[in-house]
């Protein structure tokens, strides 16, 4: 094992933030029980709000970013994991503020750690990644709650962003009739490609009349923007429907009212990825590895390397990502 490994730095400096690739030493990481080499990551808007010196997300500089992380075991102090093994990470403080995905290696607490299911790859994990995962959380509250592929249609807001285009892809994999929402128009060919039975515009989705309850459109929703758009798709959900929310994009309140819920009984489900328990981490894991996975998986993601990641970046923050961005780290 080397010394050294490379890395996307970001550093402060009079409140001006910097990104560039650096070398450190392994024992720059922080003092946890496993170390990891990473092979793959992904771009996560979290990651880059982490990457231009968002203290909301990461209170202290020099960082390295990276909430998802894929790899092998190098050593660990727990006998669970043994040097060689395959393993996973997403989600904890992994790229907030403790050394992330964006490096060669990691080293974090055992009890993050997922091993990869037998019929994932590495590669593949990292597509899915927080957004797959995300995603996963959502579909688990539709179909806890009978939502099946026979109820029809499910919406997905934001579909052409990380979680809503996993959304879409998982649902189509699953049989679900899913109509995508969004403001990029210009991608409905994509969208359709990776499953959308129906695609219109995210106006459709925004009502601002008043009106207690909507006419009934849904039978579902995986909702990743929130604001407006998540008010009015609980007034538009069906009677006993599910809408799973994930987004702030549109804003961090709801303001709504009780009536989707007294006179309808629709549910409202959060999807919280970071903290999720591990016994349900593993039960998802395993399901996007087999029958949740979706056939067209490679169509969601480019792949870029760690020295053309600050492009990447960029264009998240404009909003211009589309899918999902994995990020190999190493071969």
């Amino acid at each position: 094992m080397t010394d050294s490994f490379q890395a996307l730095v970001v550093e402060e400096d009079d409140g001006t933030f910097r990104r560039s690739i650096k070398e450190l030493d392994i024992e720059d990481l922080p003092k946890h029980d496993t170390l990891v080499k990473v092979h793959y990551s992904s771009l996560n808007y979290k990651d880059a709000l982490s990457a231009s010196g968002n203290k909301g997300v990461t209170k202290e500089y020099p960082h390295i970013p990276g909430i998802d992380a894929s790899g092998i075991v190098e050593e660990s102090e727990n006998s669970c994991f043994e040097s060689g093994d395959k393993v996973l990470v997403t989600g904890y403080d992994l790229g907030q503020n403790t050394f992330g995905g964006f490096g060669e290696y990691i080293r974090v607490p055992s009890d993050w750690i997922v091993p990869l299911p037998e019929n994932l790859s590495l590669r593949d994990s990292m597509i899915l990644g927080t957004a797959g995962f995300t995603a996963a959380i959502g579909i688990h509250h539709l179909r806890h709650n009978a939502i099946t592929s026979e109820n029809s249609p499910i919406l997905v807001t934001g579909a052409t962003g990380g979680v809503g285009s996993m959304a879409v892809a998982i649902l189509d994999q699953l049989g679900y009739k899913v109509t995508a929402a969004t403001g990029k128009m210009d991608q409905k060919s994509f969208l359709k490609e990776i499953g959308a039975t129906r695609v219109i515009h995210r106006e459709e989705v925004q009502d601002n009349s008043g009106r207690m309850l909507l006419s009934s459109r849904w039978a579902a929703a995986i909702d990743t923007v929130g604001g407006n758009m998540l008010d009015t798709t609980l007034r538009q959900t069906q009677h006993n429907g599910v809408v799973a929310c994930c987004g702030n994009v549109l804003g961090h309140e709801l303001n709504t009212n009780i009536y989707p819920f007294i006179l309808r009984g629709v549910h409202l489900a959060g999807m919280d990825s970071g903290n999720c328990l591990m016994n349900m981490r593993k039960k998802l894991w395993d399901k996007l590895a087999t029958r949740w996975k979706p056939k067209k998986l490679a169509k969601i993601a480019k792949e870029c390397s760690l020295d053309a990641l600050d492009k990447e970046i960029k264009t998240i923050l404009k909003g211009g990502q589309i899918g999902r961005v994995l990020v190999r780290i190493c071969d």
